[in-house]
């Protein structure tokens, strides 16, 4: 009996220029990114992360999972698989809501604060969970995240270019 292997790859494709300097330290930056990649355009939820370095510049972002209209399934393993790979030193998780609505559900509340406990593990801090939707809710800006000393470094003056 044969067993199939398969060599597994990073495949890189150029989508967009970004300044080298522009960071995505602040909920209204990454908005703005979300809305450029047209996430607010999807007609089904997009989970999806954006790899930053440690000075918080974008490196890459992926789709993890693709839902249908009002869910999406993402589990640990699949949000820092890529992360790892790309060597994350951040990163920012987003989705969208095809219903407009920016809230949040029991359930994504209860995931991203799981995420964030995985990523404390394997060292790859979450800054922020966005929803896209008329307009974007920000977990940490709302508080909804479980961090040290309940504040995000992403929001803190030493986060935030002062240019």
């Amino acid at each position: 009996m044969k067993k199939s292997i398969y060599e597994y790859s990073l495949k890189r494709t150029k989508v967009m220029e970004f300044r080298e300097s522009e960071k995505l330290n602040m909920p209204e930056k990454v908005y703005k990114f979300l809305k450029t990649i047209k996430l607010d355009e999807e007609e089904q939820e997009h989970m999806m992360v954006l790899v930053l370095d440690a000075g918080s510049r974008i490196k890459a972002y992926y789709t993890v999972s693709i839902g249908l209209i009002d869910t999406t399934q993402a589990h640990s393993r699949e949000i820092f698989r890529n992360s790892i790979l790309f060597g994350a030193s951040k990163i920012i998780l987003a989705h969208n809501h095809p219903s407009g609505s920016t809230e949040p559900s029991s359930e994504d509340i209860k995931r991203t604060n799981a995420l964030v406990q995985a990523g404390k593990i394997i060292g790859i801090e979450i800054l922020d969970h966005i929803i896209i939707g008329n307009g974007f809710y920000s977990f940490c800006e709302a508080g909804k995240m479980e961090v040290e000393n309940n504040c995000c470094s992403f929001l803190t003056g030493s986060a935030v270019e002062t240019a």
